[in-house]
């Protein structure tokens, strides 16, 4: 029994006076008096406590403003598009002038049943986190997949700002290969400028550097230590070490899933085309100060390869003159030959390559049988007269 109703039932039922009631139950007189007077006007309902709630509540959010919040919880999630609280509190700004807290919109969307508790997840603070001081100063780039509406297996080359998240290359092909991402390379230098240094995982359109034990370059590798430009790459089994770039994947391909499927190649890219300009131009990037990237990345002077970078190519290769005369060697991806001599087949010799120049000497009596630079636009290199 609650204390109110043991107060009203020794008044009205025991008999005791409103003073006696009070020294009995330790409460005020003039307690007790409300309490019957509102028993005697509301009944039962006298016997738990009002709302302390007030009357109005001038700061409450509106009617109107709720129903922006929910409408554009359904408008950004039914394009694809982060719909979270930080970005419709950005959008009710933008668009009408609204400020909301950010508590508020997660309340109102709570109370719609628009989301629901999720299990609690790693505190972000708990992430040591990495991000370039300068457009430019690095470009992170990897490749996903990506299924047309027939089934077709295709695979998206993203190249991607660190500074400033701005794409600087989404394009679509039927396999990611190396001349393609050379390609896509060269076209986002063209557009945007040399970066100082880039950082990708270890696939083989990347990095050679976990293939055999000849440390030959691949036409990336060799294009980056021409122009200067420091290459990094992420640790084997460490995709965090990409995350903006693999944080991106998420976001286009959550998008592509709410446009209508493509069915050519063609079409794919005019969607990947849409989604660049909407991210690049529109849509306020939560770690950039709810700003999109193309404001970031134009607002400071822009990181350029250092001049004093050591990007000499020095590797040691053991090779066997074949039955011709000749030894191969891969350079950027082209295999060459090199021509010694018939009158050496046979003999095991060792390449001492730094970049262009080669000295190949016999391993068994160190005799130089041949120095040379290499022409990289011919496939065979000639004896010399």
């Amino acid at each position: 029994m609650s204390k109110r109703r043991a107060v009203i039932l020794s008044v009205t039922v025991e008999g005791l006076t409103q003073a006696e009631a009070a020294r009995f139950f330790g409460v005020s007189e003039t307690f007790v008096s409300r309490l019957l007077a509102r028993y005697r006007a509301e009944g039962d309902a006298a016997f738990e406590p009002r709302s302390r709630r007030p009357a109005t509540s001038p700061g409450a959010t509106s009617v109107e403003v709720v129903k922006r919040i929910v409408n554009l919880r359904a408008e950004l999630t039914g394009q694809g598009l982060d719909a979270g609280p930080r970005t419709i509190a950005w959008h009710l700004q933008d668009r009408w002038g609204h400020t909301v807290s950010i508590s508020t919109i997660r309340r109102r969307l709570v109370d719609a049943g628009l989301i629901t508790a999720e299990p609690k997840k790693r505190p972000k603070s708990s992430y040591i986190r990495f991000e370039a001081d300068l457009p430019n100063e690095c470009w992170q780039s990897d490749f996903t997949h990506w299924r047309l509406d027939d089934g077709t297996d295709t695979e998206i080359v993203v190249w991607l700002d660190d500074h400033s998240r701005f794409a600087l290359s989404v394009t679509a092909h039927r396999r990611a290969t190396g001349p393609i991402v050379m390609a896509t390379f060269r076209a986002s230098i063209e557009n945007h400028g040399p970066p100082a240094s880039t950082l990708t995982d270890n696939g083989l359109v990347y990095t050679t550097r976990f293939v055999g034990r000849g440390g030959g370059r691949n036409p990336l590798e060799t294009e980056l230590a021409a122009l200067g430009i420091v290459q990094k790459n992420s640790r084997p089994n460490h995709p965090t070490t990409c995350g903006k770039v693999e944080r991106f994947h998420q976001t286009l391909k959550k998008w592509l899933r709410h446009q209508t499927p493509a069915p050519t190649l063609t079409e794919l890219q005019a969607h990947l085309d849409r989604f660049t300009d909407h991210y690049n131009h529109h849509r306020p990037h939560t770690s950039l100060g709810r700003r999109p990237p193309a404001v970031v990345y134009n607002l400071l002077p822009k990181a350029t390869p250092g001049p004093d970078a050591d990007n000499t190519h020095h590797r040691v290769r053991h090779d066997r003159i074949d039955k011709t005369g000749k030894v191969s060697l891969r350079r950027a991806g082209t295999l060459h030959s090199i021509g010694i001599g018939r009158a050496h087949a046979g003999t095991t010799v060792v390449l001492l390559i730094n970049d262009l120049n080669i000295r190949i000497v016999d391993t068994n009596t160190g005799e130089l049988l041949r120095q040379l630079t290499l022409d990289p636009t011919r496939t065979y290199q000639p004896r010399q007269k």
